[in-house]
């Protein structure tokens, strides 16, 4: 496949992990009444590591020694395992506290986190377009934010999901570092990794298990918004880098905001028309970059 085409596909590689993702916030929160936070965080990474896990025992067979994770991939893999047990808790208690399309709007912010993280510590170049679709991006954000009643207020849920995004940005930058590896075995060492560190400090903090009837709606949203999600955000990482999956990946939020408003009946405005229209002209910049591009 010629680079160029390449990229195009890795292009919808990151469209559909942000459809994938778009459907954790308004679907958790229907399930965060019946499942504790914690609980629901070890719930959506064990449902991706199972899922994957299951494709993984299938790809196996044809899968190249060098592709496995080795000893030198232990620092990133240990760090993302970490922040994705962090992550996760962070954004919940934020869901919990606050509303399901403030976490959605809130979560762009991961974008910034990533791209910095990016340029500062893993020294990946950022094109003068790329920084102005991540702009655009950004503020096509703030300005749905304040597109419905309360829909964006720095309470102590919107600082919780920052933190979120903030451990998100880290944590996608250490997975570029590994994206070249079995994305079936990076996916299922996260899920499986993460789901089982924050199913202990569940039971640490004496939340209560919730029934099984609830516990399975949670595996099958991990499998599809963290597990299908994470999956083809790496195999994106791995043609277009950190920074700029993290630019097409930013569509979630939108997508997220929608479905609060079908799914949860939460207030969607005219403004979302403006904030969508920026948010096409940051993606066309983001677009024009990943083809005048061979990164």
């Amino acid at each position: 496949m010629d680079p160029k085409s390449e990229r195009i596909k890795a292009v919808g590689y990151a469209a559909a992990a942000a459809v994938f993702y778009a459907l954790n916030v308004p679907c958790s929160k229907l399930l965060l009444g019946s499942v504790p936070p914690t609980f629901m965080a070890a719930f959506l990474y064990l449902g991706a590591g199972l899922g994957v896990g299951i494709m993984y025992i299938f790809h196996r067979r044809n899968e190249q020694p060098s592709e496995r994770l080795c000893r030198k991939d232990m620092p990133y893999t240990i760090a993302m395992v970490l922040l994705d047990i962090i992550a996760p808790i962070l954004l919940m208690l934020g869901v919990k506290l606050g509303t399901s399309a403030n976490a959605s709007l809130l979560g762009n912010f991961e974008i910034v986190a990533t791209t910095l993280i990016a340029m500062l510590v893993f020294r990946e170049r950022v094109s003068k377009k790329l920084w102005a679709a991540i702009g655009l991006i950004t503020l096509s954000s703030i300005i749905l934010s304040f597109g419905g009643k309360g829909s964006f207020s720095f309470s102590a849920g919107s600082l919780l999901v920052l933190g979120a995004t903030a451990c998100w940005g880290l944590e996608n930058n250490c997975t570029r570092s590994i994206s070249e590896k079995s994305t079936y075995q990076i996916v299922t060492i996260k899920g499986f990794g993460s789901g089982a560190g924050s199913f202990v400090i569940a039971l640490i903090i004496g939340e209560d298990m919730p029934q099984l009837r609830h516990i399975l709606p949670a595996l099958l949203l991990g499998f599809v918004a963290y597990g299908m999600s994470i999956f083809t955000y790496i195999r994106a990482q791995k043609t277009l880098g950190a920074a700029k999956t993290s630019a097409y990946y930013a569509v979630a939020p939108f997508i997220g905001a929608f479905l609060s408003f079908v799914v949860l009946h939460e207030a969607l405005t005219a403004v979302y028309l403006t904030a969508l229209a920026v948010m096409i002209a940051g993606t066309a910049f983001a677009a024009a970059d990943t083809l005048e591009s061979g990164d």
